[in-house]
């Protein structure tokens, strides 16, 4: 089993631009009923104040009132009608942005993974972040979790096995509104991160 340490809230910056780059290489663990599943972060997305793309642009509400919260609680949201999300609020209580982890490099308990996602191969479990979520069993009950806190669905400082990564930065992927953002940031060489091979660089 790989050795964590769950993050503390004070070492999350209070910034969802940077909270996105800090949490490229750390780790992202849910402590199912069936077993653990974790894996590094290697892809994320910011979506700050003031943004027209982020959920949190218009307001809070019921829907999105977990953007707001103090900055390290989860926010989970349905999309497509077919995917749920997982986002990590970046701003202080009151204030809305959050970061979209977009894909993650399985550690543990891939077989796991493989039920939620039968016939993925390694690199694909959880590249995507509705795959990520399906891959790790994240769904609605898991929205406004504390991740900071005890409890099954965690972050986590890896071991000292994990090399510090390269991080690039790209524009982001898969939106309409202010696409143009360099607000992307993934790990590179990796192949589990998301999207078109041109943005890795």
């Amino acid at each position: 089993m790989h050795r964590y340490r769950r993050l503390r809230r004070k070492e999350l910056p209070i910034d969802t631009r940077e909270l996105a780059r800090f949490l490229i290489g750390k780790a992202l663990v849910h402590d199912s009923p069936n077993g653990r599943m974790s894996g590094r972060i290697v892809e994320t997305e910011a979506y700050g104040v003031g943004d027209a793309a982020a959920h949190s642009f218009r307001g809070m509400t019921p829907r999105n009132r977990s953007l707001f919260l103090e900055h390290g609680h989860a926010y989970v949201y349905f999309i497509y009608g077919t995917w749920f999300c997982l986002n990590v609020s970046g701003e202080a209580e009151g204030v809305g942005g959050g970061v979209l982890l977009r894909a993650l490099d399985p550690a543990e308990g891939a077989d796991l993974m493989l039920r939620r996602r039968p016939g993925a191969p390694l690199h694909k479990l959880a590249c995507g972040p509705g795959c990520l979520a399906t891959a790790l069993g994240i769904g609605k009950r898991h929205d406004g979790v504390d991740l900071c806190a005890p409890g099954e669905l965690w972050l986590g400082a890896p071991d000292r096995r994990w090399a510090p990564p390269s991080i690039g930065r790209s524009v982001r992927i898969g939106i309409t509104k202010e696409a143009h953002r360099p607000l992307r940031f993934f790990e590179r060489g990796n192949p589990c991160v998301s999207g078109p091979r041109g943005l890795l660089r």
